[in-house]
């Protein structure tokens, strides 16, 4: 088997960065979204939301950083033009989006499709012994399920 300078399988660490470039796909949509959420949000819920899809794109920002980074890693190319994005992605474009149970339910659904993908990554990652995938994949799931507990909570309907 060939291996890389990271002691990876050559073939695998292919088929995983092409996962890894789904997941950036995905997630440069995601925060488009989340800035266009941030800029139209309206109604009595303004504040809050306007400051927490902030802080989700900021955090999203981060990843998708390290994402490329990783990509990188493994020897392989970012995709970073908005077609490859839009070609790639599975989340749904949300636009001209200002009410907030429908805002955050795109959040919601976004988190979801990401989740799929992250998995799909820590199952390949995790057969070809690639910890620094692994690890990465591990940290955004369980932040992403706890957001996802939270933004659920947020949607119920107070007693």
């Amino acid at each position: 088997m060939k291996t890389n300078i990271l002691g990876l399988s050559v073939k695998d660490s292919e088929v995983l960065i092409n996962e890894l470039n789904l997941l950036l796909s995905n997630f440069q949509v995601y925060y488009q979204n989340l800035r266009g959420l941030h800029w139209n949000i309206r109604g009595k819920r303004f504040f809050d939301l306007h400051v927490k899809f902030e802080e989700f794109y900021n955090d999203s920002q981060l990843k998708i950083d390290l994402i490329a980074e990783r990509v990188l890693t493994l020897g392989g190319t970012p995709l970073h033009t908005f077609s490859d994005y839009i070609s790639n992605s599975k989340i749904q474009v949300g636009k001209n989006i200002s009410k907030d149970e429908i805002a955050v339910q795109l959040v919601i659904d976004s988190l979801a499709e990401l989740l799929a993908i992250e998995r799909a990554i820590l199952n390949l990652s995790g057969d070809m012994n690639d910890e620094g995938t692994n690890s990465m994949m591990s940290d955004f799931i369980a932040e992403q399920e706890k957001t996802i507990w939270m933004l659920n909570a947020w949607m119920e309907d107070s007693i």
